[in-house]
């Protein structure tokens, strides 16, 4: 769903996805959203289970642990409770914990739920959905999951506070004060900074639940779970003493000054369209519209990206000086590249939007192209409009991990009786100011750049290592930016060789396709077991 306003514009490169109703929705004689719920959300709750999973032929058992943990406030607060945070967590049987990793995950949004890593990527079971074509609709199918990470670490799958069934809590009993309670808790945690406090509370309060403070500690978050991750990372560094030894991303976005959704509200920053030219050209090869279709993807995009840091970037950056006849030339090297007719990028200005792109694409045959995912495709809303008016791969398989999380959460992990699963938190205003590391006072970025946060975890503490991951197809946060944002981090030179890099064949939610969830698998599993530290010390 994209939003429209000029700073949310800038945010709507974040998976995000249309919230589910409230727990109590209005109706005559019912509760409503805001008003006391049933449940005591002030008591952590849990419930156990036992299963096993195969994993490439291994089979591994596991105990499950689907459960909350209580968020409390700070400072004079700090026995009023904020948040119950859901969580799913799996721990292999058999094996001593201080030495088993744990790798925490959670999905993007702001405000999503972490149904989307934990169904499709990593969990024990994951739902079968098309590889780049609408899932029909129920009954889905669910098989145990080849490329589960428990072969290489413990998981911990967290909903953001508002999502799934995470909830933020009122509980005092005047509705007046608990209403302005709501408003506060809202204002506290629904942006960057309380967003990241939050996590880290948590991820705390899970070490010492669960005695795995001196175990091998992993954050993987999937796109603005990357941001997320960069303010996590260096919160529980430098505020809480937690080295971590690995930070993975996927489809990361650091900086939202490379975003390609909304940047004509963003008017003399060029930076996105460059860096998103490799994904149109990603795309247009997948879905033959280039006047020459390459031999092969990875070199052509080779090609797409020294053009668009060196002739394009040059281009952008010369504005209204730039002369029609040079104008002309990069019109028609972008025809090349895109498959978009000359006429319509000298009209764009050489300059064209992620939702742009997608509805022009295949737009002469009425087909917007998607945008988590640009291998799928779907008919088009409104022939005649400027920009993509939905996702098509969002529309294509949201269904499906919704209802098959919501079987398997009730069925096999014996939680949710009496609840509802929110696909993505009820966020009216996402605060999206950040102060950054070393800033005092009130100085605030205008533009949310975490860069700094995770730069600043990885000088104090030089052993972190870094693993980006991404797709070729992914519009939503376009794998060049990322690669981009990851060598202007103000670190050390010799800190670079602390980060690594793998790209797919996929979108943004990248083990959508199965080949690449196996790469992915097995990326993440052996950076693991490279960086975990335990046959150094043991």
């Amino acid at each position: 769903m994209r939003l429209l306003s000029p700073i949310a514009a800038l945010a709507a490169c974040l998976l995000c996805f249309p919230a589910l109703a409230a727990d109590h929705p209005d109706k005559p004689g019912g509760k409503k959203p805001e008003d006391k719920p049933s449940i005591d959300l002030t008591q952590p709750q849990a419930s156990e289970s036992e299963g096993s999973v195969s994993v490439e032929g291994k089979r591994i058992a596991y105990k499950a642990v689907a459960g909350t943990l209580v968020l409390h406030g700070k400072g004079d607060q700090e026995n009023e409770p904020t948040v119950s945070v859901f969580y799913v967590a799996y721990f292999k049987k058999g094996v001593e914990p201080g030495k088993r990793p744990i790798t925490f995950l959670y999905n993007g949004g702001p405000g999503s739920a972490t149904v989307w890593l934990h169904m499709g990527a990593f969990g024990p079971q994951r739902v079968v959905t098309r590889d780049d074509s609408h899932t029909p609709a129920a009954p889905y199918g669910l098989v145990n999951n080849d490329y589960s990470l428990l072969d290489a670490s413990d998981l911990v799958f967290i909903d953001a506070p508002g999502a799934g069934f995470s909830r933020l809590i009122a509980d005092d009993a005047d509705k007046g004060k608990r209403d302005q309670q709501m408003k506060d808790r809202r204002k506290a945690i629904y942006g960057v900074d309380g967003d990241g406090q939050a996590f880290a509370q948590f991820i705390t309060q899970f070490l010492s639940k669960y005695g795995r403070w001196n175990s091998p500690k992993y954050l993987f978050g999937e796109s603005y779970g990357t941001t997320r991750s960069a303010v996590l990372a260096n919160l529980l560094e430098n505020e809480n003493s937690v080295d971590l030894n690995g930070v993975i991303l996927l489809s990361q976005i650091l900086s939202f000054d490379t975003s390609i959704d909304g940047p004509e509200f963003n008017p003399g920053v060029d930076l996105p369209y460059a860096l998103a030219l490799p994904t149109f050209a990603a795309t247009a090869y997948y879905h033959h519209r280039l006047p020459q279709q390459p031999a092969a993807l990875e070199p052509f995009l080779q090609e797409v990206q020294q053009y668009a840091l060196g002739d394009y970037a040059q281009a952008l950056l010369a504005g209204s000086r730039l002369d029609d006849a040079h104008k002309q030339a990069v019109a028609e090297k972008l025809h090349q590249y895109t498959g978009l007719p000359v006429a319509y990028l000298l009209k764009a200005n050489l300059r064209v939007g992620g939702g742009m792109f997608e509805q022009q694409l295949q737009g002469d045959s009425d087909i917007t192209t998607g945008r988590l995912d640009s291998r799928f495709s779907g008919p088009s809303l409104d022939p005649l409009g400027k920009t993509a008016d939905y996702d098509p791969q969002s529309s294509a398989i949201s269904s499906a991990y919704i209802a098959a999380f919501n079987d398997y959460v009730r069925r096999q992990l014996k939680f949710g009786e009496g609840r509802s699963y929110r696909e993505y938190a009820d966020i009216d205003h996402w605060d999206m100011s950040h102060r950054a590391p070393g800033v005092q006072g009130e100085a605030l970025q205008s533009s949310t750049n975490v860069m700094p946060d995770l730069a600043m975890a990885m000088k104090t503490n030089p052993d972190l290592k870094v693993f980006l991951n991404g797709g070729y197809y992914d519009l939503a946060t376009p794998y060049f930016a990322a690669d981009y944002e990851m060598h202007h981090l103000p670190i050390p030179a010799a800190l670079d060789r602390n980060i690594s890099y793998a790209w797919y064949p996929s979108g943004h939610m990248v083990y959508a396709h199965e080949d690449s969830l196996k790469q992915l698998h097995d990326n993440v599993a052996r950076f693991i077991g490279e960086t975990d530290n335990v046959g150094a010390k043991h």
